[in-house]
């Protein structure tokens, strides 16, 4: 993908139109971390927050009370 940078007041912008929106998974607002490299290159990486290993578990447990009748016709 080939991107232009635009201005944007006195600096420098970089348009994620929707496609790469949608590819990258981000959204207006999302954190993102940019490590720049030996030789000029430029990384993007979105921060996003890991599940507790609680969160998780009430994830799984709501998943399995919703779908039970669902899971057992299928093992």
């Amino acid at each position: 993908m080939v991107r232009t940078l635009t201005k944007v007041g006195n600096s420098c912008g970089l348009i994620f139109d929707r496609t790469l929106l949608d590819l990258t998974q981000l959204k207006l607002g999302d954190e993102v971390s940019i490590k720049v490299h030996e030789g000029g290159s430029v990384t993007i990486e979105p921060i996003r927050e890991k599940l507790s290993s609680e969160a998780f578990s009430s994830v799984v447990k709501e998943v399995l009370n919703d779908y039970s009748s669902t899971l057992k016709k299928l093992s």
